[in-house]
């Protein structure tokens, strides 16, 4: 057995643990919030699952993850010719964005 597979086998039983607990904590927000403000109803354990998962669907995407979206952007920017990189500015200028921000490397 790799060292990554005993690694993945023992954190594996704590994240199901930890994404149990929070979702009873998002019940029991919710089950003490909704009903004394809104007048809503209580909600059960796996429909607070649901509710998180929808939440995830419609704020975070369905993954692909999010590594390096700035990183690639500053490395795109950094190939473009001063030439390329003042057409960019005034094209984005013409459509009424701001001024382009100046990448950090």
């Amino acid at each position: 057995m790799t060292n990554r597979r005993r690694k993945m086998l023992m954190i594996a039983p704590l994240a199901i643990l930890a994404m149990a607990g929070f979702v009873f904590a998002v019940m029991s927000l919710w089950n003490w919030l909704i009903p004394a403000i809104f007048g809503g109803k209580l909600i059960t354990y796996w429909q607070a699952l649901g509710i998180l998962v929808l939440s995830r669907i419609l704020v975070g995407g369905l993954g692909g993850g999010h590594g390096g979206g700035r990183r690639k952007m500053v490395a795109g920017w950094n190939q473009l010719s001063p030439e390329e990189q003042e057409k960019f500015r005034a094209a984005m200028k013409a459509r009424g964005c701001g001024p382009a921000p100046e990448p950090q490397a």
